[in-house]
């Protein structure tokens, strides 16, 4: 079998997505504040607040990377 090449580091990183991602959130959570109310905002405000989860579980796999744990994965 033929090896694979591993995929570039910016293809596989998830943090400018997550950054990304919350960051339209918060955006959107601005917009709607000022224009409408109830579901949509606290749909805004969800989506931030998992974005926030994200990130802390992105940092936590990288610290269980770089510690050699055996069941964090690898990037």
């Amino acid at each position: 079998m033929r090896h694979t090449p591993d995929l570039p580091k910016r293809l596989t990183d998830l943090t400018p997505v997550v950054i990304v991602g919350t960051a339209l959130w918060l955006v959107a959570l601005v917009v709607l504040f000022f224009t409408a109310s109830g579901v949509w905002v606290q749909t805004c405000v969800a989506g931030i607040v998992l974005g926030f989860i994200g990130l802390g579980i992105i940092f936590w796999q990288r610290t269980a990377a770089r510690r050699g744990s055996k069941s964090a994965q690898r990037l």
